[in-house]
């Protein structure tokens, strides 16, 4: 893991490291702080300490985290899931999602929602009926509308689009 390479690398001891998330056993001088940021920096990764700034990761994070396991909690409400995940009253977390991002929760919930049924019609080679029941929609249509409207296609000409030797795909 990319996180716990560059602790132990920089000899910073740590408790946990999760996804977005590190704790470590002491507050680290501001020079080790540089250190560890410029380090992460090449992953991609960064530290951040602004607490409005940590919620909004926290919320990706989990919703990207809903998608990708096999989990009853896909059958909450987004509103009622996060607020019980991050303590926080779901205005409030909307409020500064959308202040912060410029774009509100429900629209990073479907555009990650729409990633994960291509990466299913690709990887998994499931039908859009599985995927529905995989990823609780309420009906394939529904699907089918929300994965147009997202990508401009049908998830059917999505799918033959990929077995076009001169398509290029991007996520």
């Amino acid at each position: 893991m990319a996180v716990t390479d560059v602790l132990e690398n920089l000899q910073i001891d740590y408790l946990l490291v999760e996804m977005g998330k590190i704790a470590l056993k002491t507050e680290l001088p501001v020079e080790k702080q540089q250190e560890l940021n410029l380090d992460l920096k090449h992953y991609g990764l960064e530290l951040m300490k602004d607490k409005r700034k940590i919620l909004v990761e926290s919320i990706k994070v989990l919703i990207i985290h809903l998608f990708n396991t096999e989990s009853e909690e896909l059958n909450l409400k987004l509103s009622a899931y996060l607020s019980e995940k991050l303590d926080y009253d779901y205005t409030y977390l909307s409020n500064v999602f959308s202040e912060l991002e410029g774009s509100t929760i429900e629209r990073f919930y479907i555009e990650n929602r729409i990633e994960r049924v291509k990466e299913l019609i690709i990887y998994e080679d499931l039908s859009i009926t599985d995927i529905a029941h995989k990823l609780n929609y309420s009906s394939v249509s529904h699907l089918c509308l929300q994965f147009k409207k997202v990508t401009g296609e049908t998830p059917s000409n999505f799918k033959k689009l990929l077995i076009t030797p001169d398509y290029i795909w991007r996520m």
